[in-house]
């Protein structure tokens, strides 16, 4: 007989996981009446922080530890224990430089693989290489290497582009279509190195909404790269299979540690695998089966007692936080407030949350106040929770402005 997992449990799970309240679970048992201790903890609790807008990696940290944005720069960048990568399902995370490794090969390499596929096309498409577009693509990144080892290590892709001017070879997209136009090369090329392990996205440029970011050798940023150098181009060889295979069952390991129960989609869905792929990453992790309220889900083996749920608290998370992006179904704490709260392409806004679902939205307006909107009835004692909260984070703000780069429904009511 199937274990029964239900909602509530769910709930309670989530926020002890997810670091929102009560106690959180980080190897042991801390009280949050500390916060949790560093950056990296929470990084780490977490799996990744989502890095697709760059702000929502400081709001993530702060929801969770009380942070300063000082202290995220410092992980990122003067302790670099922290390092952003392209991921899973395509996307920009921010991960614990210890578990960069496991991230390149489990997703990736695989990424790389279709990046660099795309724009070969992409180049033949355009004429460029004479016929050898691999060749030419090639010669153009060992050219930028060379520009990055004579620099220093480091530089910036306007500065890479000038040492190696076929960066700037631009190609048409969409010819005939509005939205269509001519593009240089050099974004793609250096986001296709960085996903094959060749370089690494450093120091930001501008302020700390800003994404733009100076691009490094990975033994220029980190002694021995990342992950004990590691993090490498990868081919389908037997061996490069085994190291990809044993990448995906911790990484899979890990998502169910935080984000479990659940059901298999989710993780085939969070971590952009093929069915095949997530069936053969769970054959290395000691999973059970268990029962969602009717669904069929898993959770790892030793992981199937949860001790009684933390006492509710109040969570104001920014746009595309790794706790309501760590599922795909996401009935159970979202129930019927998708339409306000996402964009049209699956981008979920700033979300209020109360004892483990959500429970509202917010904003921050041109003024600096941080605004929100309930859209069911808590209660007074969690409403007056979620509005101090709201205040604490319009302190920490200060003068700083949020607009989330993926605009929703409700925040664009609430910021106007």
């Amino acid at each position: 007989m199937r274990l029964r997992v239900g909602v509530a449990e769910r709930r309670g799970r989530l926020v002890e996981r997810q670091l929102l309240g009560g106690r959180v679970s980080l190897g042991g048992r801390v009280s949050l009446g500390d916060r949790v201790a560093t950056v990296t903890d929470v990084t780490e609790a977490l799996v990744a922080l989502h890095a697709t807008d760059p702000v929502t990696v400081y709001l993530s940290a702060r929801a969770r530890s009380g942070c300063a944005a000082e202290q995220v720069d410092a992980a990122l960048y003067a302790d670099r224990v922290l390092v952003r990568m392209l991921g899973m399902r395509r996307t920009v995370f921010v991960v614990p430089a210890s578990l960069a490794g496991v991230v390149q090969a489990a997703c990736t390499d695989e990424v790389a693989a279709r990046l660099r596929r795309q724009l070969l096309k992409d180049l033949a498409g355009g004429g460029v290489g004479d016929g050898d577009a691999d060749g030419w693509l090639r010669s153009v990144e060992d050219g930028v290497l060379r520009a990055l080892a004579a620099r220093g290590g480091g530089a910036a892709g306007a500065q890479l582009s000038a040492d190696e001017p076929r960066l700037r070879t631009q190609l048409s997209y969409a010819p005939g279509k509005s939205y269509g136009g001519t593009a240089n090369i050099t974004s793609r090329v250096l986001v296709l190195m960085a996903a094959e392990g060749r370089m690494i996205r450093g120091h930001r440029r501008g302020g700390w909404s800003s994404g733009q970011f100076e691009w490094f050798l990975p033994e220029a940023w980190r002694p021995g790269g990342l992950d004990g150098g590691s993090v490498v181009s990868r081919d389908r060889s037997a061996e490069g299979s085994s190291v990809e295979g044993g990448a995906r069952a911790e990484l899979a390991r890990r998502w169910l540690w935080t984000f479990g129960p659940a059901p298999v989609a989710d993780l085939r869905w969070w971590a952009g695998w093929t069915g095949a792929q997530t069936k053969a990453a769970l054959a290395g992790v000691p999973v059970a089966e268990v029962d969602l309220d009717g669904q069929p889900g898993i959770v790892l083996a030793d992981d199937l007692e949860f001790p009684a749920a933390p006492a509710p608290a109040a969570a104001l998370l920014p746009a595309l936080d790794p706790t309501p992006m760590g599922w795909q179904a996401r009935t159970w704490f979202l129930g019927e407030h998708a339409p306000p709260l996402f964009d049209r392409t699956g981008n979920i806004g700033p979300s209020v949350w109360w004892a483990g679902r959500v429970v509202g939205g917010w904003a921050q307006r041109a003024s600096g106040e941080v605004v929100f909107r309930l859209l069911e009835d808590v209660g007074a004692d969690a409403a007056d929770a979620i509005a101090a909260e709201a205040g604490a984070l319009e302190v920490w703000l200060g003068a700083n402005r949020v607009t989330p780069r993926f605009r929703t429904p409700l925040e664009r009511e609430l910021s106007a």
